[in-house]
């Protein structure tokens, strides 16, 4: 009988799992339609005073996104004041959604890898995850990788989708 041999394995493939990167820490949104009046109108005095009153400490260590549910237009100053009020205790905050965090922490992430490793080689984007790595991350990343990988594909080694080979 002959022997199997694990020929992903042996191969030259380099892999490149985004979920590797993925920065462990709750996601919090904050939705500022809460303290505006009937969840359109914003009062300054009200609002203020419920920027006060708020218990900030809860989001202590936590990625917050911030957004209004409701199609209230909200001037500018009131997504900084919540800003104001929950960065001493976030470890990072956004205007936006959940997603917007985890793009804004990739993009972060992402820039500061050393990607010389992956010079002249074969590289899979591993597609599957268990973390939610957005779609956003694959973007990036691949065009990280795109001066200076000799060809790039996207899923597994055993299925992989081919994206780009150099010339």
């Amino acid at each position: 009988m002959d022997e199997i041999i694990n020929k992903v394995a042996n191969s030259v493939l380099e892999v490149f799992d985004l979920e590797d990167y993925y920065p462990i820490g709750i996601r919090t949104q904050i939705d500022i339609s809460h303290w505006l009046f009937e969840g359109f109108l914003l009062r300054e005095k009200d609002f203020r005073e419920s920027m006060k009153n708020h218990d900030w400490s809860q989001y202590n260590n936590q990625y917050v996104a911030i957004n209004c549910s409701t199609d209230a237009i909200i001037p500018a100053w009131a997504s900084i004041l919540v800003t104001i009020n929950v960065s001493p205790f976030a470890k990072k905050v956004v205007l936006g959604t959940i997603s917007d965090i985890e793009t804004s922490l990739y993009q972060e992430i992402l820039s500061k890898i050393d990607y010389s490793q992956y010079q002249d080689k074969p590289i899979i984007i591993k597609g599957c995850s268990k973390k939610p790595v957005p779609e956003s991350a694959y973007v990036i990343v691949a065009q990280y990788l795109l001066p200076i990988a000799k060809s790039i594909m996207y899923g597994e080694a055993c299925s992989a989708v081919p994206l780009f080979k150099k010339k």
